[in-house]
């Protein structure tokens, strides 16, 4: 009879919708699982260099990092974090950089102490910060400024365009990685722009509510 048919029906719905969730899931942990291997190989390279250049400044270096990966590594399954924890883990990142180019690196902060329980997917400052130093030379003739600050509910990413002399190598994860969790998780696109020598990404962020989180 209908009652049966439209109880059929709603079942189905149901478990449809579970169907999708469990897949999204498992397309968020292939995207997070990238993470932490590319980011311990770019460690471990930047290491590398330094116990080539400065065994002292390495032994820091290695305990700063152990902090860092210590963030990524842990069994987490949150598939968004505050602003605010974003910014903690970056600054820990930041220092391990600023470590590896002393006065050649720089950064200009601004964020929004209002907006630090806005929710964005973990390690995507951190992502935006190595992407930057990876295309652009860093040089004392070249300084590279990495400005970071947030604008209406947006958090924006900028660098003026350096290019390397020899373009990098490597897998490049960051902005696709990037991308495609803020579709997953929030069918959202992120804005990448490049105009007049500036070279910024824009993060949408997300209000700090059960249907946008999973805290």
């Amino acid at each position: 009879d209908i009652y049966h048919l439209v109880v059929k029906q709603q079942r189905i719905i149901v478990e449809n919708e579970e169907l999708r969730t469990e897949s999204v899931r498992h397309q968020y942990e292939s995207l997070k699982n990238q993470l932490n291997p590319h980011m311990l190989f770019n460690s471990l390279n930047t290491l590398l260099s330094l116990i080539r250049e400065s065994p002292t400044k390495a032994i820091d270096y290695t305990q700063e990092l152990s902090r860092v990966l210590r963030y990524t590594l842990q069994d987490d399954d949150r598939r968004s974090v505050t602003l605010a924890e974003e910014m903690q883990f970056a600054d820990a990142y930041i220092y391990l950089m600023k470590m590896r180019y002393e006065d050649n690196l720089r950064f200009d902060i601004h964020i929004d102490q209002s907006m630090n329980s806005m929710l964005l997917p973990p390690m995507s400052v951190q992502l935006l910060i190595e992407n930057a130093i990876k295309h652009n030379e860093i040089s004392n003739r070249n300084p590279l400024t990495i400005s970071i600050r947030t604008d209406a509910t947006m958090l924006e990413v900028c660098n003026r365009v350096q290019p390397k002399r020899v373009p990098p190598g490597g897998p490049g994860i960051g902005l696709d990685n990037l991308a495609k969790r803020y579709r997953l998780l929030w069918q959202q696109e992120i804005q990448i722009s490049a105009e007049h020598g500036l070279f910024c990404v824009r993060l949408p962020l997300q209000p700090d509510n059960h249907e946008s989180s999973d805290h």
